[in-house]
């Protein structure tokens, strides 16, 4: 297990040595290892595994199957929970330990990952540093330090990564960057994206759940992995973890991967040089779940003959007897109130430029100039970004790793997408205004900066961090 070992430490050395990468321009580190990922012809089958393979993992797995590949191993910590993917793969071997698995069948080429935030940074840093592909679920990582090192291991061992914010293979995120490249609204210096979450219960509780009996199936020590430990409460597991500040990356940590990419790819922040986040608006910040209600800000610097651009995050809901009140931007001028703004109450974004407001949905469909009547003349504009084949995920993953052409959400995009995102969190938890310098990859304005990104892991699963 020691390739898969990587102390806190040792995180901290590795980007010590990579300062001076930037996520921009930057050559991929030559792969020294011993471990080289193989290729395929596109007519032969991947062998493929998954690690999370109920919920969530069952629609990876099965998307894999479905397009012809060989899922080969499947492993899961609650087989109750995933005994439908065991009825419908039942040649696949199966593991309670993603490590045995990885260890013990060497043929294993690619990987999904589709477990609880906290697991996937250790499962997919084992599987690339053993020369595996892998399709991680969003968010990428639990941690800002975690996304940074997927990134620069991604780059290292030359495998082919994808993770799961289906939307950037759409046709819809596309359009959305081709018709601010173009410039149908002007200049951007404003934008607002909001979710309806959180689904789940528990959000803002400020103390831990009382012990409950471990349902039969569920391996729950393998399920903690490497947080701390609690005893089981259905309060966690099966759905409820994303609440939680060990395991979870609350309403911002599910979505922003989804909404939040059509901003972040149009308005290039990547390539921001540094950037600060603060708290507008908060209710129920504690030191166990993440809050009830939340509005942050995102502040990127001027990039190449893009302004200065202030991008807000909302959150949450109140409730109202039978009623929901739900966390949202202000109406822009001008848009009349029976006109809809992305999804309207559910999932949306909108940019405020000079010229005009740009709206699309959840996962950047729909992409469309406000108000409505702005678009009865308006000619979409020329197609400079390569369509996905169906728009297909996990089919453009595939093909990734058999022609090692990168897929579309790689870790190159992804890494710092998630990143952001995550920089994002740890301003909700601690209430605080931060500031990231984004080619370092450091906080410049607390006395903690390498302990901030990162985090505590249970003795015996220090793995990457």
């Amino acid at each position: 297990m020691s390739d898969s070992n990587l102390s806190r430490r040792a995180f901290l050395a590795a980007t010590t040595t990579t300062a001076a990468l930037t996520f921009t321009g930057a050559a991929a580190k030559p792969n020294t290892a011993e471990v080289v990922p193989g290729k395929k012809s596109p007519n032969e089958k991947l062998n493929v595994a998954a690690i999370g393979a109920g919920g969530k993992g069952k629609g990876d797995i099965m998307s894999c199957a479905q397009l012809g590949e060989n899922v080969v191993a499947i492993c899961d910590v609650d087989w109750k929970r995933a005994e439908e993917t065991t009825y419908l793969l039942p040649n696949a071997k199966q593991f309670t330990d993603y490590r045995n698995m990885l260890e013990q069948m060497p043929e294993i080429e690619a990987v999904t990952i589709s477990t609880p935030d906290h697991t996937h940074a250790p499962a997919a840093y084992m599987a690339m540093k053993m020369g595996k592909h892998v399709y991680v679920q969003k968010p990428l990582t639990h941690t800002v330090a975690e996304a940074r090192l997927l990134t620069l291991t991604a780059r290292e061992m030359g495998v082919m990564t994808q993770m799961g914010n289906q939307g950037h293979c759409g046709d819809g995120a596309r359009q959305v960057c081709e018709m601010v490249w173009s410039g149908a609204i002007g200049p951007v210096r404003e934008a607002h994206v909001w979710t309806h979450r959180p689904v789940w219960a528990n959000q803002g509780r400020p103390d831990p759940l009382p012990p409950e009996v471990t349902p039969e199936g569920l391996d729950w020590d393998r399920w903690i992995g490497c947080a701390p430990w609690r005893p089981y409460n259905r309060g966690i597991a099966p759905h409820d973890w994303r609440a939680w500040l060990d395991f979870g990356g609350g309403s911002l940590g599910d979505m922003a991967c989804h909404i939040m990419d059509p901003v972040f790819w149009a308005l290039k922040l990547v390539e921001s040089t540094d950037y600060t986040v603060e708290v507008v608006m908060q209710e129920g910040r504690n030191t166990e779940t993440f809050p009830l209600v939340s509005t942050i800000k995102y502040s990127f610097p001027a990039r190449g003959e893009m302004p200065p651009v202030d991008v807000y995050w909302y959150d949450g809901h109140w409730d109202n007897g039978d009623e929901k009140k739900y966390n949202r931007p202000a109406r822009p001028a001008g848009i009349p109130e029976d006109q809809i703004l992305g999804d309207d109450n559910l999932n949306g974004s909108f940019m405020i430029g000079d010229n005009g407001i740009l709206t699309c949905g959840e996962y950047g469909g729909q992409a469309r100039l406000m108000p409505d009547e702005k678009m009865v003349d308006y000619t979409m504009p020329e197609q400079v970004i390569p369509r996905i084949p169906d728009q297909d995920p996990y089919l453009n993953w595939i093909t990734a790793c058999k022609t090692g052409e990168p897929a579309a959400s790689n870790f190159d995009y992804s890494g710092p997408f998630t990143e952001m995102v995550q920089f994002g969190n740890l301003v909700v938890k601690s209430g605080e205004k931060l500031h990231w310098d984004n080619q370092k990859g450091v906080v410049t304005n607390v006395s903690n900066p390498a302990e901030i990104v990162s985090k505590e892991y249970r003795k015996g699963w220090e793995l990457p961090c």
